[in-house]
C-alpha cells in the first residue's frame, strides 16, 4: 500500500509540474473540452489592448458551452484569422460546429483558414438565392420552350429536377439555414433578413444559447436590427436576453437613434449585460456604456468573456479588467475603420465624424 501511495503521489506531483510546461495549444484544446466552460474569446477586431493578435477589420468569436466548441465568423483575411487563432493557442480541429452569420467579406474571408485545418467541419450558413455558400434552386427555374432545337435549350431539353450552384469554397461542409431553428438542444439560430442602412438586403444568422441564467445572445453585424435580433431570440426561446456580446450595426446611425436604442435595450428589453464590438461604433460604445453602466462588458481584441450569474472578463496576464475603449483603443479602431472595405459604413461613419460628447463618458 505505501509502495502504491508513493507512486500515486510522484505521478500527481509530475502531473502539477508539467501542467506549467503544457504548450498553450495542448492546454487550450483539453480545457476546450471541459463541459462547465461558459466563455467566448473574440479573435477577430479592430480594437483591443496591445498583444501578439493583429487588429483588423471584421469578427469572429470563438465559443465553449455546455461541452461544445463553436466559431462565429472568420474576420476578414485569412492570414490574421490564423495568426491570432493560434496566438491564442485554439485548435480548430475540435471545433463542434461553425456559424457564418451573412456574407459580407470581413466576417467570411478566413474561411480557407478553417476549412485547410477543418476541412469537413459543419458550417451554418444563410440560404440565399444564388448566394456565396452555394444555392439550390428546382429546375423548373428555367421555365422550357419545346418549340426549339435541343441545341438551343437548356441541358438539351433534359433539365435536372435540382439546380444546384457553386461556392468560392467548394469543399466547404455547408448546411443552409432556412429559418429560425434549433440544431442543438440549447443552441438556436436566429435567422432574419436585414436592409438597414444603404446596404442591400442580406439574411443574417444570429446564435442564442439558452443558458440558466438567460439568453446569450452572439450578434455578428445586426443588419436586421439588434431590437429585431432580440425580439426573435426572446420569441424562440421565452426568456430573458442575459447577454448580447457582438457587432450593433451602430455606427451609421445618428446620435439620438443611438440612444434611443441603447435604452431600449436596457428598459423594454431588459437585456442584463452587454459587450459591442466591431460595428457599433465608437458614439455607440459610449452610449450604451452610459446606459449599462458596470453592465457594460469591454470586449476587445483577445478578450475572454466569462459568461454566469455575472459576466465578467478573464483577465490578461499583467492587464487590468476594462469597462470600456480607452485611447489605445480608439486610436486603432479608428484607423482600422479608415481603412476598411466596407466603404458603405465608412463613408456613414465619415457623415458624422463627431459624436457630439457621447466619448466624454469612456472609462479608462
Amino acid at each position: 500500500m505505501k509502495i502504491r501511495s508513493w507512486i500515486g503521489a510522484v505521478v500527481a506531483i509530475s502531473a502539477v509540474l508539467l501542467a506549467g510546461s503544457v504548450s498553450p495549444r495542448l492546454s487550450a484544446t483539453a480545457m476546450a473540452a471541459e463541459p462547465d466552460k461558459a466563455q467566448i474569446t473574440l479573435l477577430y477586431d479592430a480594437f483591443g489592448k496591445t498583444s501578439d493578435m493583429q487588429k483588423d477589420w471584421g469578427f469572429a468569436a470563438f465559443i465553449e458551452y455546455g461541452g461544445k466548441r463553436i466559431l462565429v465568423d472568420t474576420g476578414n483575411n485569412a492570414d490574421i484569422f490564423a495568426h491570432n487563432v493560434k496566438a491564442k493557442g485554439i485548435d480548430l480541429a475540435g471545433l463542434d460546429f461553425a456559424v457564418v452569420t451573412h456574407r459580407h467579406g470581413d466576417h467570411t474571408s478566413g474561411l480557407n483558414y478553417l476549412l485547410s485545418v477543418n476541412p469537413k467541419v459543419r458550417i451554418y450558413a444563410p440560404k440565399e438565392n444564388f448566394g456565396v455558400f452555394g444555392a439550390e434552386l428546382p429546375g423548373t427555374f428555367l421555365k422550357s420552350n419545346d418549340s426549339l432545337p435541343p441545341e438551343m435549350r437548356y441541358f438539351d431539353g433534359k433539365v435536372p429536377e435540382k439546380l444546384r450552384f457553386g461556392s468560392p469554397w467548394p469543399q466547404g461542409n455547408f448546411e443552409w439555414v432556412t429559418k429560425t431553428t434549433e440544431i442543438l438542444p440549447g443552441f438556436h439560430l436566429i435567422l432574419l433578413k436585414g436592409s438597414w442602412g444603404v446596404d442591400l438586403d442580406v439574411m443574417e444568422i444570429s446564435l442564442a444559447i439558452d443558458t440558466p441564467d438567460g439568453i446569450v445572445l452572439v450578434v455578428g453585424c445586426s443588419h436586421p436590427t439588434i431590437e429585431k435580433i432580440v425580439q426573435a431570440a426572446q420569441a424562440a426561446i421565452n426568456k430573458p436576453i442575459h447577454l448580447v456580446i457582438g457587432g450593433t450595426h451602430l455606427l451609421p446611425a445618428k446620435n439620438d437613434e443611438i440612444v434611443r436604442i441603447a435604452t431600449a435595450l436596457r428598459d423594454e428589453w431588459k437585456v442584463d449585460f452587454i459587450a459591442p464590438v466591431r460595428c457599433t461604433g465608437e458614439a455607440a460604445f459610449a452610449a450604451l456604456k452610459q446606459a449599462f453602466g458596470d453592465r457594460y462588458v469591454y470586449a476587445g481584441l483577445g478578450t475572454t468573456i466569462v459568461f454566469g450569474p455575472m459576466v465578467k472578463t478573464m483577465a490578461e496576464a499583467g492587464q487590468p479588467r476594462m469597462h470600456a475603449m480607452d485611447d489605445e483603443d480608439l486610436r486603432s479602431y479608428r484607423t482600422l475603420l479608415a481603412q476598411s472595405d466596407d466603404d458603405q459604413e465608412q463613408a456613414l461613419a465619415q457623415n458624422d465624424p463627431k459624436p457630439h460628447g457621447l466619448l466624454t463618458d469612456r472609462a479608462h
